[in-house]
């Protein structure tokens, strides 16, 4: 690898991390104009659940709309961001990022651990999400946080409760669940 590529990897690198942590911000902040900046025209932002699917910057911005009228206030709190560059192509990146969240929904305090898996592009105004996919592995009321890895239908944002997102569904605990069943 060329001291010039590397060089572009990791000023990508500062400037999708960049990215992400205005996300937080904007979401929290209902900065509008901000959230819109964020997304490529033709990004998709949506859930592991399907609750939320939207394809383009309309769709997005109307999609957001949509939740702000739930929600009150938030914060969103990042935590570990692992970010794949894709050889011969510097414009796009893939990433997958945890976090949590408190949030005011439904007259109460909740919080969720959460993660997201990213699609990245560059574009002449700088590095915007092309695709941001939401995953839960929890979304409670705060008083039901205490035990609730212990139950499987861990999102309970909604009216029934639903399964969580992660980490059951993934290949890699079921794998790991079926080749060794007592642990």
């Amino acid at each position: 690898m060329t001291i010039d590529l590397r060089l572009d990897r990791l000023e990508a690198e500062s400037a999708i991390r960049q990215l992400i942590a205005r996300y937080c911000f904007t979401i929290d902040d209902r900065d509008l104009p901000g959230i819109e900046t964020l997304f490529t025209q033709d990004a998709r932002v949506a859930s592991e659940d399907g609750m939320m699917d939207a394809l383009g910057a309309q769709a997005i911005m109307d999609q957001y709309h949509g939740r702000f009228r739930v929600l009150g206030a938030g914060a969103h709190y990042m935590h570990d961001v692992a970010l794949d560059f894709i050889d011969g192509d510097p414009d796009h990146a893939t990433g997958r990022v945890s976090g949590h969240a408190e949030l005011w929904r439904a007259g109460q305090m909740m919080v969720a651990g959460l993660r997201y898996r990213d699609r990245y592009r560059r574009t002449a105004a700088g590095w915007r999400f092309a695709e941001r996919i939401i995953g839960f592995l929890y979304y409670v009321p705060v008083e039901q946080y205490p035990g609730i890895l212990a139950h499987p239908d861990r999102n309970r944002a909604y009216d029934v409760p639903r399964p969580a997102d992660y980490p059951e569904a993934l290949p890699s605990w079921t794998g790991y669940a079926k080749a060794y069943p007592d642990g």
